[in-house]
């Protein structure tokens, strides 16, 4: 039962990070379109990509340059500041969308990690069962232990079956978020050019 709890919610897991990750590819490949047609820096409005990455970070350097070009009651535009401030506000909502597409990793780290022990524990606890209950009936043929030891055994199969998926989905999505987090990376990267060009 416990082997079975660990795999649905693996399962449940893994669907749903395919899902988040499809939906991410296409709205993130929908913004960088609208994003390089674009000249200048428009308002994170009208480059609707709702739930995309690259908005959130495209959103957050947006409200540090406007920060610090629209001066408080002050209708005229005034220079850029600091480029840099605005790099690190990208670079933290970057980081950030990076840590919220990560949630759920650890369970699936962690069911592809103790499944199999768990697995081998019951399948260890059935072995002696079996040559315990060969004990106590005094016969000593293989044929007394073998359905004993045979249901013992179907507990590390099933602790390798809650395993096996995990730790490949794991590995897979491990590297989906890596290359998220690039490719925000150097958007932040790409759109502190801009500005720079723009602003300064």
């Amino acid at each position: 039962m416990l082997l079975l709890f660990f795999s649905l919610i693996s399962w449940a897991l893994i669907f749903q990070k395919l899902g988040i990750f499809g939906r991410i590819r296409r709205e993130s490949n929908q913004f960088l379109r609208i994003f390089r047609a674009t000249k200048g820096v428009a308002n994170p409005q009208g480059l609707v990509s709702a739930g995309s990455p690259f908005s959130s970070v495209y959103a957050a350097g947006y409200r540090e340059l406007q920060s610090q070009v629209s001066g408080s009651g002050n209708p005229t535009p005034q220079k850029l500041k600091s480029l840099q401030a605005v790099t690190v506000a990208m670079q933290l909502a970057a980081a950030e969308e990076a840590r919220r597409v990560e949630k759920g990793m650890s369970w699936l780290a962690t069911t592809a990690g103790v499944t199999p022990f768990i697995g081998l524990f019951g399948t260890v606890w059935g072995i002696i069962d079996a040559f315990s209950g060969l004990g106590t009936a005094g016969g000593a043929s293989l044929r007394a232990v073998a359905p004993g030891i045979a249901e013992a055994l179907v507990t590390t199969a099933a602790g390798l079956f809650a395993a096996i998926p995990a730790l490949i989905a794991y590995n897979h999505f491990l590297q989906h978020i890596r290359d998220l987090a690039q490719r925000l990376d150097s958007f932040a990267l790409e759109f502190a050019a801009q500005i720079e060009k723009t602003f300064t």
